[in-house]
């Protein structure tokens, strides 16, 4: 795992990606100074991002991306990396039908591949919710454009950063 800013010279090709620096980018002009965590073994699980960064499973911050039924930016869901996301608990908080959204939908809709969704520096408009159950955490690890990258934000930090507020959105 390596710590640097994006833009420095001789950080790992992924950490320089057009997708972190946007990111970075938005972060930066929001007072964030945090690092950029590169996982250099990458991180295909919740648990893995969350071996490689020594926190809680559920401290890592994974964005689970929907498709609204019909016209409507995608919904974008910041939980908690050890929870499911409920569908019916989303759609009742945005009263609309939504449905999980595939690979090319993700991309498209936010600039970012799964694994690597932010919860800032879409591509366009989106509507963002937020698990209340991130906001037990004094700190949590969210992806940062790509999916061996991470940045630790604290739960403020995201509201202040996304415009949103605490939803219960998981199940259980």
């Amino acid at each position: 795992m390596t710590t640097a800013d994006p833009g420095t010279p001789g950080v790992d090709t992924s950490a320089r990606s057009g997708s972190v620096r946007r990111v970075t980018g938005v972060l930066r002009a929001q007072g964030i100074t945090a690092p950029v965590t590169v996982i250099a073994a990458g991180a295909r699980t919740a648990a893995d991002a969350a071996r490689s960064v020594g926190c809680a499973v559920d401290q890592i911050a994974k964005s689970i991306v929907f498709r609204p039924d019909g016209d409507g930016p995608p919904v974008v869901v910041v939980a908690r990396g050890g929870q499911r996301v409920d569908e019916g608990k989303v759609q009742a908080c945005l009263g609309v039908r939504v449905r999980r959204a595939d690979p090319e939908y993700v991309r498209a809709a936010t600039g970012f591949a799964i694994g690597g969704v932010a919860p800032v520096g879409h591509t366009g408009p989106v509507t963002l919710l937020l698990d209340a159950g991130l906001f037990q955490y004094s700190a949590v690890w969210a992806a940062a454009g790509a999916p061996d990258a991470v940045v630790c934000l604290t739960p403020a930090d995201l509201v202040r950063l996304t415009g949103s507020s605490p939803a219960n959105v998981t199940i259980g």
